[in-house]
């Protein structure tokens, strides 16, 4: 272990510790542990590297969810506008995920929440489920075909 793993992120911190602090010798002492403590944390919680299988489907996959996610905000808008009819209602599901690398799930998270309407709230890693909300669950089974061949497929090309 370095003394500093990361010396931009000590000074900076301590730097913004001075800044919202008054400026003795006190206050630098304990900015300093403060910001070398915090430094040596961020390297603990260091990820490994993610392993890119296939690299020139990111294009690709960052195109489906740019469109998916102007086509949410339009159907969210709608369903605003024109008021909840009895056919819509919202609710949880759980999804069965394949996806185990941890950068993969981590992408797939990100987009779920990134898509209006939708929000990963749980992955029990165990037995590989996915807890999310919907906003209009009409069919669950459209929501659970439209994450795994949308998404998990493609993620799973790029990453395992």
């Amino acid at each position: 272990m370095t003394v500093l793993p990361y010396p931009l992120l000590t000074a900076s911190l301590l730097l913004m510790w001075m800044t919202l602090n008054s400026f003795s010798i006190g206050h630098f002492i304990l900015g300093a542990i403060i910001a070398t403590v915090a430094s040596w944390a961020m390297a603990a919680l260091r990820p490994a590297k993610p392993r890119l299988r296939k690299w020139y489907l990111l294009p690709k996959l960052l195109g489906i969810v740019l469109y998916d996610i102007v086509r949410s905000n339009i159907a969210v808008v709608g369903i605003i506008l024109t008021g909840r009819t009895r056919t819509r209602r919202s609710g949880f599901m759980t999804i069965h995920i394949e996806l185990k690398d941890t950068t993969a799930l981590a992408l797939l998270s990100v987009i779920l929440t990134s898509t209006p309407g939708t929000a990963w709230l749980e992955y029990n890693s165990s037995d590989g489920t996915l807890l999310m909300h919907v906003l209009d669950l009409v069919e669950e089974q459209e929501w659970t075909d439209l994450v795994k061949n949308r998404y998990e497929r493609l993620l799973m090309e790029i990453f395992e």
